[in-house]
């Protein structure tokens, strides 16, 4: 459950799944939970609710562990930690604040609380302008402010610690996603997000007490920061860095770097500004959403936070945070027939409040219509509705039943014929390569002399890099640019490859099929024309196929680009083209920077798979 926790208690451990791990402090989280639990009492509760307790320990050992030192014995007076696993999408869970929140919820003894955004008191909502140029480097920015916050030593740190657990989850090591906090007493709005030469930008950072410009001080982090060095490689090589500023041109922050000194948060804070700038501005709101549904029952008035407007590059107005609550529906007759068990619909309901998701029957008992809070941005499909309501219902509760067909797992026809060619190539003398299925157009057309077929190939929207921008309809460009890195192989080169190549097919259910295929490439002193040739009548002679009719036919090529004019064929099996084979044109051999002549034979595998 959760794609991380095993269904039964006896079965294998999910140690074996990389999860976020929360440290807690067992008398605070004893006191959060409002009882005392022995630890096989609190691991039967963990089990219940899909997490796991990890391990029990305390700070010294975790020390010892770090340093690579003997275990260190428990003493009476050492503050126990628990290491409480979570599932990867559960960012609600990565403090004690939500995992003791969710834990009462889920024992039902207490509410799900309901988050509000309220207005300032002055009725002035304090303003982020972001600058056009942010666009080349981090171009989203989203904030909120949290008022009349108490903190003490545990929840300042509860506070750091959850920063930190998010920028290494969902922030992807701050390159998503990078999270900034501030004192607002220090500071002034309106704020601006801009993005400036790095000479430009200067302040005295966190923890330090002298000022640097941001290229002098992303070079002291790579020199003697170990944490921070890992982050500088994100903006470094930008003609522009970002930079936060209030109206009095005070640095806030350089994201995803630092923070600046001036507006550091302490234990007297009151007033929390937090900023999270970003490149993915989904993960940017589920971030902000998070840090401030969890430290939000800190504030004077509980639960509540206060919104910012931010203006972005293009001048359009947008409120944050959004802490409305989505609507999920889903039929009963799917969260039936998947758990396993007829749950009546008010019962479902009950479950699902449980998991702190409030839950409505419609339809006359056939559909519910669930709220989904802020902090459940796990949610996203009626799977996950119907994941809840089992966790809810109990693992251990769910029947055992026989299931109602028996099979017996095998490999799949295509991938075992795959495999008696690839054996039989590899015999022949040829050395398997495995290239890339995604590459650039220009790979798959241009650099072989093929049009671009755009009813054919299969283009990857709004692609990162020109690298990765098309599916492969073909196998000979990964071939070729194998060779050509790899000039200093010795004479001849004899690779091949079996795989797949992509085709759009608006038959499919997804608009496209996979073609399982071979191809092989001779380079040597000559271009071992007959060499491909005897490869192509030798695979043919294996798969039990003739020559002529009723069997395979060659007929020579002159359309095929990618070849040498006259040196070129067509493979047909029973009136239908199934591959090609040819000397390859020295144009082509010229981009991908081979210096010697080559053929190539490409031949698609699945019409011989009835044979």
């Amino acid at each position: 459950w959760w794609g991380l926790t095993p269904l039964c208690k006896h079965c294998s451990s999910s140690k074996s799944f990389i999860m976020p791990t929360v440290g807690v402090n067992r008398d605070l989280l004893m006191k959060a939970l409002g009882r005392e639990y022995t630890e096989e009492e609190f691991d039967e509760l963990c089990f219940e609710f899909g997490i796991e307790l990890d391990e029990v320990t305390t700070e010294g050992q975790m020390v010892a562990k770090m340093a690579g030192q003997a275990d260190v014995d428990i003493k009476d007076d050492d503050e126990l930690i628990y290491k409480i696993d979570i599932p990867a999408n559960r960012y609600d869970l990565l403090c004690l604040e939500g995992l003791s929140m969710s834990l009462n919820v889920f024992r039902q003894v207490q509410s799900y609380p309901n988050f509000r955004v309220v207005e300032p008191k002055n009725g002035q909502r304090l303003q982020m302008v972001v600058k056009p140029e942010t666009l080349l480097i981090r171009p989203f920015v989203v904030c909120a402010v949290l008022r009349g916050v108490t903190l003490d030593k545990a929840r300042y740190d509860s506070f750091i610690d959850l920063q930190d657990k998010l920028h290494q989850n969902i922030c992807r090591k701050r390159s998503l996603v990078a999270i900034g906090t501030h004192d607002l007493s220090t500071i002034q709005g309106p704020f601006s997000y801009e993005a400036l030469p790095p000479e430009d930008i200067k302040f005295v950072p966190l923890k330090q007490t002298q000022e640097f410009n941001a290229k002098d001080l992303l070079d002291h982090y790579k020199a003697n920061d170990l944490k921070l060095k890992a982050f500088v490689p994100l903006i470094q090589s930008s003609p522009v860095y970002p930079v936060i500023y209030d109206a009095n041109r005070t640095v806030l922050s350089l994201p995803p770097i630092i923070n600046g000194s001036h507006s550091a948060i302490s234990l007297d804070t009151k007033d929390v500004f937090i900023e999270c700038t970003a490149t993915d501005l989904n993960k940017a709101r589920i971030v902000l959403n998070t840090m401030v549904t969890m430290f939000s029952c800190y504030c004077n008035e509980p639960f509540t936070v206060e919104p910012v407007d931010v203006t972005d590059s293009t001048g359009a107005k947008e409120t944050y945070p959004d802490l409305t609550q989505r609507k999920v529906e889903v039929d009963m007759s799917y969260i039936n027939a998947r758990v396993g068990v007829h749950f009546e619909a008010e019962q479902a309901a009950k479950l699902l409040t449980k998991m702190c998701l409030d839950t409505a029957v419609t339809d006359g008992g056939n559909k519910l219509c669930v709220s989904v809070p802020p902090t459940r941005s796990d949610v996203l499909h009626p799977c996950d509705i119907m994941e809840d309501v089992a966790i809810a219902y109990g693992f251990n509760n769910l029947p055992m039943t026989v299931p109602k067909t028996v099979t017996v797992g095998k490999q799949l026809p295509v991938n075992c014929f795959s495999d008696l060619i690839r054996n039989e190539m590899a015999m022949a003398g040829f050395t398997e390569v495995l290239t890339w299925i995604l590459g650039s157009k220009s790979d798959n057309f241009e650099l072989v002399n093929r049009p671009a077929d755009v009813d054919k190939a299969a283009l990857i929207g709004n692609a990162k890099t020109v690298d990765f921008e098309c599916v492969r309809t073909s196998l000979v460009p990964g071939l070729l640019k194998t060779l050509g890195s790899n000039k200093e192989a010795p004479l001849p080169v004899k690779i091949f490859e079996v795989s797949d190549v992509v085709e759009l097919d608006a038959a499919k259910d997804v608009g496209a099929k996979n073609i399982r295929r071979a191809a092989a490439l001779f380079c040597g002193a000559t271009s071992g024309f007959e060499v491909v040739h005897g490869l192509l009548d030798r695979l043919m002679e294996v798969m039990g196929v003739p020559e002529g009719e009723g069997g395979y036919t060659v007929v020579p090529d002159a359309a095929d680009g990618c070849y040498f004019p006259g040196r070129a064929a067509s493979v047909y099996f029973r009136g239908a083209k199934v591959g090609g084979y040819g000397v390859v044109h020295p144009e082509v051999l010229g981009r991908f920077g081979s210096l010697s002549p080559a053929s190539v034979m490409e031949l698609d595998l699945e019409p011989f798979l009835a044979l």
